[in-house]
């Protein structure tokens, strides 16, 4: 069954409380949209709920939003620990969980069974392509990438990336639907690993790589050249503090065991990541950051 013509977006289901999840679901909230956020741990909803309530309790006290703001936003916001219940009267589901392809899978199979067939289903990867889950769902025209990045609630930016199998309505709306909740969006008309904006940052690092290996400079003074002369605000260096080395070396790593070639640095990533070297997250770094 093709989608015709995409029903009004009026509620909407995040999948994971994580980093992503939460900010997305708050963000949607903001906007007016009724958003359910589910999480099969409950642990992480919890701790996303307990987030929400003192990010919100923040925005007031610096005078970002006014209490009747944030009243407001609340009613709009909840918590669903029962992901059939999350979904089955969505008009858009956002699957924000693990980068765990098989996971994924059996997560769009259950949608499938659980949501309307012209309920919108979007994965938030920014590495899977929707096209790898449109087997597990029934009429996959309504199935694309919605991709945010972090933060999500201050990030503009979102990329819309159309499957073969996605209809344009279904691309067409989630393009309204990430304006309407102050996104500016890029439609993505085929399908390409990384998308634009990583595929943009991989080329700047790759080369930033080559540069630190063969010993021309060192990281930092990347990120000064990147900063100072291309007025970026944050090196490749330094954005991957933000973002996790151990992330940069394990899509490395896979590069590797897929093709056989290390890319240039493959080592220094690989002793980083053996020495617990990911960044902010763990206090060090490209830099070092106090506890």
């Amino acid at each position: 069954m093709e989608v015709k013509r995409m029903k009004e977006i009026k509620k909407v289901a995040v999948l994971g409380a994580g980093l992503m999840g939460k900010q997305i679901a708050l963000n949607t909230a903001q906007y007016g949209y009724d958003v359910k956020l589910y999480d099969s741990f409950p642990e992480a909803l919890d701790a996303a709920g307990k987030w929400a309530e003192d990010y919100l309790a923040g925005r007031v006290e610096k005078g970002k939003m006014t209490a009747d703001q944030v009243a407001e936003i609340k009613k709009h916001f909840a918590l669903e620990k029962d992901l059939k219940t999350c979904v089955q009267d969505a008009d858009l589901v956002i699957e924000a969980i693990i980068e765990d392809r098989a996971i994924k899978e059996v997560l769009f199979t259950d949608l499938s069974n659980y949501c309307a067939e012209d309920t919108i289903l979007a994965t938030n990867s920014s590495r899977m392509v929707s096209s790898l889950f449109k087997d597990f769902v029934k009429n996959p025209a309504r199935l694309a990438n919605l991709h945010y990045f972090n933060p999500a609630l201050v990030m503009k930016l979102t990329e819309v990336v159309q499957g073969a199998h996605t209809s344009n309505e279904t691309a067409e709306a989630l393009m309204d639907f990430s304006v309407k909740t102050g996104k500016d969006p890029i439609w993505v008309r085929k399908e390409i690993d990384g998308f634009v904006v990583n595929r943009i940052l991989g080329a700047i690092t790759r080369e930033a790589n080559f540069l630190v290996a063969e010993g021309y400079v060192k990281p930092q003074e990347v990120d000064t050249a990147v900063e100072k002369g291309l007025n970026h605000p944050m090196g490749p260096y330094r954005l991957q503090d933000l973002t996790g080395v151990d992330l940069s070396f394990l899509v490395m790593k896979r590069n590797f065991e897929e093709n056989g070639e290390k890319q240039p640095g493959y080592e220094m990533y690989e002793e980083m990541y053996n020495n617990k070297q990911w960044g902010r997250k763990t206090g060090k770094g490209f830099y070092e950051y106090p506890a």
